[in-house]
Order: structure tokens, then sequence, then C-alpha cells
């Protein structure tokens, strides 16, 4: 018995020590959704009300989930996105194609704290929330960007299926803070007053950038969370053969 518990007891401590959050994406809105999530978790189909549980190892950096809309795949996993493709596979393993909400997060850095934000520098597809499952004190409480970005996207901006960022429209310093510090646009203020808890352009940390305690914070991405049907996106996607994620 004592051989059986030390080994129950390892067992725990192991799986303790290699997952620091489990992140569950659900899909509310009245289409399909083809999450995605990189550097772990690749891809999954979901249909309105599905979910799909991400074990997000500590340590885990740069990551990211967004959805993707207007897919379609063959039963092989490849196929292409209206928005969000990532090399026209189902199982992503590189970023998506602007314009895509981002959740981003960073497991259990700096003070053993979770980094984590919605962020609209690669532009806007889909209405999304990320939240702590249990919030607590400080910055560590839901975040949301549920406006309707599609539908007042500046004219130089709208593309099919969503809005996209002024950095990969125009390019350039003002715009993609490559070389150096820079501030707030005209375009970026568009985004901001529409989601003030999203980053707008790349260096909008003050105001966009949430925390929560590392190893004992577990999330929660829902697309369109208040369940309504954009008005400028079609309630019915392309089909799709792609069985293998249904």
């Amino acid at each position: 018995m004592g051989y059986l518990r030390s080994f129950i007891f390892s067992l725990l401590a192991f799986v303790t020590y290699t997952y620091a959050a489990t992140i569950e994406v659900r899909n509310n809105c009245p289409y399909t959704v083809w999450a995605a999530s990189t550097p772990i978790g690749g891809g999954r189909r979901l249909n309105k009300g599905q979910t799909w549980v991400i074990n997000a190892p500590r340590g885990t950096k740069m990551a990211r989930i967004w959805g993707r809309t207007g897919c379609n795949f063959n039963a092989a996993g490849r196929g292409s996105c209206q928005t969000g493709d990532c090399g026209g596979v189902l199982q992503c393993t590189g970023w998506g194609k602007p314009p895509n909400t981002l959740a981003e997060y960073a497991l259990d850095q700096f003070n053993n704290l979770d980094f984590w934000d919605i962020s609209l520098v690669d532009g806007f597809n889909i209405p999304m929330t990320f939240a702590p499952t249990k919030p607590s004190a400080g910055k560590c409480h839901a975040i949301h960007c549920t406006a309707n970005i599609n539908g007042e996207c500046p004219r130089a901006l709208k593309v099919p299926g969503g809005c996209n960022n002024p950095c990969t429209t125009f390019g350039g310093q003002q715009y993609c803070c490559t070389q150096g510090p820079c501030g707030p646009t005209e375009l970026s203020k568009f985004f901001k007053k529409r989601c003030p808890d999203a980053y707008s352009y790349p260096q909008d940390d003050p105001t966009s950038t949430f925390t929560c305690p590392g190893g004992s914070t577990n999330y929660r991405v829902v697309f369109c969370p208040n369940g309504v049907a954009d008005p400028n996106f079609p309630l019915e996607m392309p089909a799709s053969t792609d069985e293998v994620a249904k």
C-alpha cells in the first residue's frame, strides 16, 4: 500500500507540474468556427455549443488562440479559411493570417504570474471573451471584445470576413512599431474605443495586459459570448468534409 500511495502522489505531482492551466475554448457563435491554438493544441472544428479543452504546460509562452471562419477542409485536414488561415491545414503549427481576434497568454512567467490578453493587433474577425474561471484580485478578471467591429470597420481596413489591422494594410513604423517606440493612431483608436480591454497596437501594454497567479488559474475563451450573430457575417458557412475534426 505504501508503494501504491507513493506512486499515486508522484503521478499527481507530475500532472500538476506538467500542466499549469487548462483552457476551455467554447464556440457560442451561430456558425461553425475552426478554433486554432499554437504552440500547443493545433486546431479543432467547433460547431455551435461545442467546446475544446487545451492543457497548457508550465512555462508556455508566446501562445495564442483564435477562431478561423469560412473554412473548408478535406478528410486529410487540408484546405483553406477565409480568416485566420494557418497555411491551409486544420492542425495549425504557425500563426494565422490576419484578420483574427487573438487570445494570447504566457504561463508562469515573471513573479510566477500568468500574463494574458485579447489582441486586435492582427485585426478582428470574431467577438471574444477571455477569462479566468475563478477571478481574483487585481487584473485577474474577465476581458471582452464584443463590439460590432466588422460592421463598423473603416473602409480601408475592411476585408471579407473581418476587419484588418493597419500594420498589415499599410505597413511602416507608424502602424507596425518595428523600429522603436510608437503611439496610438486614429486607426488604432477605432479598435480601442470599441474594445478598451484589447491591444489596439503593438505597444498598447499598460491598458491591455492582464495577470493571474501562475500554476493555479484556469481559463475560458468564448467565441461570440453574447450568442448573437454578427449582422455582417453569414449564418451558414461553407460545408466541410473534415470528419477528423468533428
